[in-house]
């Protein structure tokens, strides 16, 4: 049983369908009228608030017991770790929050730790979620609104600033607001295929921190011929993966 698992789904509303960019635009507008984002500006602790305590314990009932005193004691150690291991408190948060009324597959722990660099077979490099562990069919919200508060918290733990937190944040909103922005003007294959690539993240660095980067980038990417040569042997003429 995973954190999300725990919590009911909310009631699903109808989807938009893979029409054209037009149509999609303007049944997503009227959505958006009826759904305006300054209604996402506040949260308040509601009526009945399920207790955090007990989300976190029922999550616990799938887990290995002697590895649970662990878990918690990793979570213990700022605000951020608790966070990172309490997706279903925020979740059951959320389920009493506006929507627009589109639900997609959700990562269900959309923070920024679980996102990284992983190398295709092509040893290109592509930035995407690695962890899905929580996925589930939701409103598209949730995992904004958790991606952009783990910037906040993020910067609270590495000793910056609330201006600076604040900032990521909004930095964070932008981001999406214009990748959906050019996502909604392609049809459906191209933005399938659309990905962020180690070109693309240098592209965003600070000139300065640059060159670091692109040296990890080349470490991932960059196979040698000897390591393909130890994956590889051949006892009695077969070759096995070592």
């Amino acid at each position: 049983m995973t954190e999300i698992s725990t919590i009911a789904v909310m009631r699903r509303t109808p989807q938009i369908s893979a029409t054209g960019p037009a149509e999609r635009r303007a049944r997503g507008k009227k959505l958006h009228d009826a759904v305006p984002r300054n209604v996402h500006a506040a949260w308040r602790v509601p009526t009945g608030r399920a207790d955090p305590i007990d989300i976190l314990d029922a999550a616990d009932a799938d887990r290995q017991p002697n590895l649970v005193p662990l878990r918690y004691g990793r979570m213990l150690q700022s605000p951020f770790a608790f966070y990172r291991g309490s997706a279903g408190v925020m979740a059951a948060d959320l389920t009493r929050t506006p929507v627009s009324g589109i639900h997609v597959r959700v990562c269900g722990d959309c923070h920024l730790v679980n996102f990284d660099g992983f190398a295709t077979p092509e040893r290109q490099l592509i930035f995407d979620i690695n962890d899905l562990d929580e996925t589930l069919l939701a409103p598209r919200e949730w995992d904004v609104k958790r991606l952009v508060t783990s910037f906040v918290l993020a910067a609270r733990s590495n000793g910056l600033s609330e201006a600076d937190g604040r900032g990521a944040a909004i930095a964070c909103v932008r981001g999406y607001r214009q990748k959906m922005h050019g996502f909604a003007a392609m049809n459906v294959r191209d933005a399938w295929y659309a990905r962020l690539d180690g070109a693309d993240f240098l592209a965003m660095l600070l000139q300065d921190r640059k060159a670091v980067a692109k040296k990890r980038i080349t470490k991932v990417t960059e196979t040698s011929s000897s390591s393909v040569a130890r994956t590889w042997f051949a006892p009695n003429g077969r070759s096995r993966f070592a």
